[in-house]
């Protein structure tokens, strides 16, 4: 079968294969420029489409814009480094128990062995593991900070994502610094079965130590938080915040349905809807995350940790 192809009404018909023609389209090379905003073709790295409103966007206005939609406000995923660099002053995060990897205790047994995931997601992520924590200053607050990374096997918790975590509360208790944790999360990884979920025992149990010691904690749920993180330090803190629209629960929609045999309400894992229902204490754009969590250290660190 051949395909036309008419270049202007003067110049000659040229025909090719329409395999050839659709490898060509394949091939062709894209360049930033404004003719390709309306187009439907959109590379990757150079422009991206609003999953909310549909627009495409330009990448460097994404970027300048701590990746939040112009035109309607949809917040974009973050790397785990993107989201330090967005909540701490610039220059003071120092990196803690960085090289801390995952195994397979388990051996695993599946057509994509666990040894296999995790290097593809190091690969993908340019991280040892889920989540990144560290020392850092959030309006000149010293803090311990943490931040999940969907990329990495989404961001579910294993020995290691628990581990780093309960480490991150040490270390906080130890220097007595408040504790500011960005989770998102798919959940308990389930190649690690049990040691998985134990888990949330271990995370529960060291922020109930740092409670214990008047030391703050400070939450800011992302899109998506769900399963046994959710279930566990996700929603132990003294002020639990989210970024607006971002889905927050134990299973999804469609699982609970099935199993309570009943229609939820629509958007009732949002944070918005948790707000109303006292789940989550606010809803704060990420625009404004930086300032409002300096504002609510300004509340909660008091000197010597004790809290009225």
């Amino acid at each position: 079968m051949l395909f036309g192809v008419v270049g202007s009404r003067n110049e000659n018909r040229v025909r090719m294969p329409i395999a050839d023609w659709f490898k060509a389209r394949e091939d062709r090379k894209y360049t930033p420029s404004e003719q390709n905003r309306g187009s439907g073709d959109v590379p990757d790295g150079v422009w991206s489409k609003c999953e909310s409103c549909k627009h495409i966007i330009y990448e460097g206005e994404l970027a300048q814009n701590a990746r939040v939609c112009n035109y309607c406000g949809h917040h974009f995923p973050l790397t785990a480094p993107q989201r330090i660099e967005l909540l701490v002053d610039e220059d003071t995060f120092e990196e803690t128990h960085a090289h801390i990897s995952s195994g397979d205790p388990l051996e695993w047994s599946s057509p994509k062995s666990y040894p296999v995931g995790l290097e593809s997601a190091r690969e993908k992520s340019s991280l040892a593991e889920a989540v990144m924590t560290g020392r850092a200053s959030i309006a000149d607050h010293p803090v311990v900070i943490g931040a999940m990374d969907f990329r990495f096997v989404g961001a579910s918790m294993g020995s290691v994502v628990g581990e780093k975590v309960a480490r991150a509360f040490e270390l906080a208790l130890a220097e007595h610094r408040p504790l500011v944790l960005s989770i998102a999360s798919g959940g308990a990884r389930m190649q690690e079965g049990m040691l998985s979920l134990m888990q949330m025992a271990k995370t529960s149990a060291a922020a109930a130590r740092l409670a214990d010691e008047g030391v703050p904690y400070i939450s800011v749920l992302t899109n998506p938080t769900y399963g046994g993180v959710t279930a566990s330090f996700a929603v132990l803190a003294d002020v639990i915040v989210a970024e607006p629209a971002s889905l927050v629960g134990f299973t999804g929609q469609r699982i609970i349905e099935q199993t309570i045999r009943q229609k939820l309400p629509k958007g009732f894992q949002t944070a918005e809807f948790l707000v109303e229902h006292g789940m989550i204490d606010e809803v704060i754009p990420r625009s404004d995350l930086r300032a409002h969590i300096g504002l609510l250290l300004d509340y909660l660190d008091i000197p010597g940790g004790e809290r009225s």
